[in-house]
């Protein structure tokens, strides 16, 4: 299929940068050219950001029932256009299209229910202490906000932002992803077809720190959101909190699997061996540091390595294919040092561990035995196909290495226990916790992290808490 040169979305039209620089995206599966994409300069960043302030004037006072409407038309779109925008986000992100469909769906799903649960936005009466006062609590929303979003997911990543600031009544602007451009320029162009009023959405690309810089200095922007690694989130949180403004962070995670001996072994491997490899383990809440039970190792170890192995690497758009290859050169050098790393140190490879082929970004799925707790992997965020194992003697130890690290986004346990469940679900350092299955992130579901792994919540009700304004009134009626 043709690849589109993709354009910034300011005021509802589609525009090139005004001095016409632009950059390159590549395809990961290959190396070769996909197109451009438009890159924003500071008089861009300045229309992005005069437009957003003019639709949030707009759009505060549209009706919540009128926003959830025009919000679930978008997603109805952007069902109608699965197709084409999968292949799309295949093209330059590399997971398999199957991959892209799922995140599509799940996007609007995601839609969806924020929109329907904007309409339940209430304030409250709060009794008074005095009975000639009428005291009430409002919920208002905060006002435009830039979210920055990273490659890995480069619809969802957006649309947990973008659906709850619409739906509570905030205009939004998107600095997306350069090396993954077209999909989200195409849930947002389902938007603007659906009938969203000028300004309320904009789109720019460019270079991250220029951008960073000026939305989050401007005074029009009341709310920054963020998903991409600690290290980046820790400098724009500083940033937002030079200019007090309130911030959500979503960032990265190392989540530990612990399997007890009681667990089901085969349940454990397909779940967590599927969930490790899928977009080629570029996902934040990735299960990678595996502590297993002693008495279960063997049968654990054999059953993921051939579940690994039974994996088919290839060209997202091929058919069969299972995993794509990395989305960037970036993690083709990290996956290289952090194998290295560990076998250095003693580590030893079940399998994988290398590259495959010369061309595209494809590393094999891999799994390294017994790295030392000071190797990198046990400590760095590896962001790719790569799990560790290490053995553990009873749930006390395992719980403990779980909660070693500053990360506390995900964490995932197996276990036939009832008890050995409670002291996990009261013990474990995270955000989330999944015990006897893969990660189920549903709209519903707040989705956040605790220490290093950031503050706030993109998913349940405490998502749309989190672009409202909480303003209490009090009149006095005498």
């Amino acid at each position: 299929m043709n690849y589109p040169d993709i354009q910034l979305l300011i005021d509802n039209q589609w525009r090139a940068a005004r001095d016409g620089a632009t950059l390159d995206v590549h395809n990961p599966a290959d190396g070769s050219r996909l197109g451009s994409v438009a890159k924003a300069g500071s008089a861009d960043l300045e229309d992005a950001v005069a437009a957003a302030a003019r639709g949030f004037e707009t759009w505060r006072l549209t009706p919540a029932h009128e926003r959830a409407r025009l919000m679930l038309a978008a997603a109805q779109l952007l069902r109608e256009r699965t197709d084409h925008i999968a292949q799309l986000m295949t093209l330059e992100q590399g997971k398999p299209l199957a991959e892209a469909k799922v995140e599509l769906a799940n996007a609007a799903d995601i839609i969806d229910w924020m929109a329907n649960e904007g309409r339940r936005i209430n304030g409250r009466l709060v009794a008074p202490r005095n009975l000639q006062v009428q005291q009430s609590v409002l919920k208002e929303p905060v006002g435009p906000v830039a979210a920055f979003t990273p490659w890995n997911f480069p619809v969802n990543q957006v649309v947990r932002k973008l659906a709850a600031a619409l739906a509570t009544g905030c205009s939004m602007i998107v600095k997306a992803a350069e090396e993954t451009p077209a999909s989200p320029a195409e849930l947002l162009r389902a938007f603007v077809d659906a009938g969203l009023p000028k300004g309320v959405l904009g789109l720019v690309y460019g270079d991250p720190a220029q951008i960073s810089s000026t939305l989050i200095a401007h005074p029009l922007i009341r709310k920054i959101t963020f998903t991409g690694s600690t290290a980046v989130g820790k400098q724009l949180a500083a940033m937002a909190g030079q200019h007090m403004k309130r911030v959500t962070m979503e960032l990265g995670g190392h989540a530990p699997v612990i399997i007890a001996a009681d667990a089901d072994i085969p349940q454990a491997i397909q779940a967590m061996a599927g969930a490790k490899f899928r977009n080629a383990g570029q996902v934040c809440i990735s299960p990678t540091r595996f502590l297993v039970a002693e008495s279960v190792r063997e049968e654990f170890v054999a059953g993921f390595v051939a579940y690994t192995r039974s994996l088919k690497l290839g060209s997202g758009l091929e058919a069969g294919v299972t995993m794509g290859p990395l989305a960037n050169p970036r993690r083709l050098t990290a996956m290289q040092k952090i194998t290295e790393d560990a076998v250095a140190a003693g580590a030893t490879v079940a399998t994988g561990g290398e590259r495959v082929g010369s061309s595209g970004n494809f590393f094999a799925p891999t799994l390294l035995l017994d790295p030392p707790l000071s190797s990198s992997v046990f400590n760095d965020e590896p962001f790719g196909p790569l799990a560790a194992l290490r053995s553990v003697k009873n749930l006390d130890e395992a719980i403990a290495e779980a909660n070693r690290l500053p990360y506390g986004l995900s964490a995932y346990a197996f276990t036939r226990s009832v008890k050995a469940a409670h002291q996990l679900t009261h013990q474990v350092q995270t955000g989330m916790l999944w015990i006897n299955q893969a990660a189920a992130p549903w709209a519903e579901l707040p989705f956040g992290g605790i220490k290093d792994s950031g503050y706030g919540s993109e998913g349940g009700t405490e998502a749309l808490e989190a672009y409202l304004n909480t303003k209490t009134v009090a009149l006095n009626c005498a």
